[in-house]
């Protein structure tokens, strides 16, 4: 009897270990599956490319990349600033979420390669973010053209004058007055795109020009518009005319507008 007793007593104990055993294996299953849903996302990933060619180049240009390395620590982005357009080959800027083209201008890039690349990265869902002068890169290429919405064409003196808020929804303009009083250079374009959502507009009514009868005229009435989203061949594009000094990197606002508009491209359709 004491020996019957004694297996039933193993066979208890060993039965209970297979319960435990079995438990834990069940348990750290639900572990492993728990924390593959719970892990964090990724970290968007953003381009500050500033390639110029020959001709003016802005001054504005590295604090403009201070601004924007600011902006992205700021959201948990990570970062890259280059002026190299070698960058531009399908690996490397595959890992981007948005590029950021802060004030190139003229050429920006070297080769019909890193064009293709530059193409097929918007053509993909690629974010696109210009600024200021990036209406003024690759005057030659109809199709850069189409994916900024313009074409620059000139810009009167240095002045101040009023921002009119067309889209209060926006997260780059949300924040803003109903009138933005600001001193900047007002740009002016051609082969502006009228798939564009227009957010901002000048009035020019409070702007100098040097020669008031040329062109825009009142191609647009009384506001000329300054700055806009689309959504392009596939990707997401915004636009700010706004940004010629340094020191409009320093400005709350304006750098609200930014961290907007680049929020706003980076999202997925």
């Amino acid at each position: 009897m004491r020996k019957i007793s004694t297996i039933k007593k193993n066979i208890s104990v060993h039965s209970r270990m297979a319960v435990l055993i079995s438990s834990c294996i069940i348990l750290a299953i639900l572990l492993t599956g728990c924390s593959g849903t719970v892990s964090p996302k990724a970290a968007k990933n953003v381009l500050i490319y500033t390639k110029n060619g020959k001709g003016y180049v802005h001054k504005n240009i590295p604090a403009s990349i201070a601004a924007l390395k600011g902006l992205c620590q700021k959201n948990g982005w990570k970062c890259q600033a280059t002026d190299d357009p070698a960058i531009f080959t399908t690996e490397k800027i595959s890992q981007f979420d948005v590029l950021v083209f802060s004030n190139t201008n003229n050429e920006t890039f070297d080769t019909d390669a890193q064009k293709k690349v530059f193409q097929a990265y918007i053509r993909g869902g690629g974010g696109f973010v210009a600024i200021h002068s990036a209406c003024a890169s690759e005057r030659q290429w109809p199709w850069y053209w189409a994916n900024v919405g313009c074409k620059f064409v000139m810009h009167p003196k240095f002045q101040k004058f009023d921002v009119k808020v067309l889209d209060k929804k926006h997260p780059s303009t949300e924040f803003l007055p109903d009138i933005w009083a600001w001193e900047d250079e007002c740009y002016i374009f051609d082969h502006l795109s009228l798939t564009t959502k227009v957010l901002l507009a000048a009035d020019l009514r409070t702007i100098e020009f040097n020669q008031p009868n040329t062109y825009p005229g009142k191609t647009f009435g009384d506001y000329f518009p300054l700055c806009w989203c689309q959504e392009f061949e596939g990707g997401r594009q915004w636009y700010t005319a706004l940004g010629h000094a340094p020191e409009h990197f320093n400005d709350e606002n304006y750098l609200r507008h930014l961290e907007g508009g680049i929020r706003w491209a980076m999202e997925k359709k």
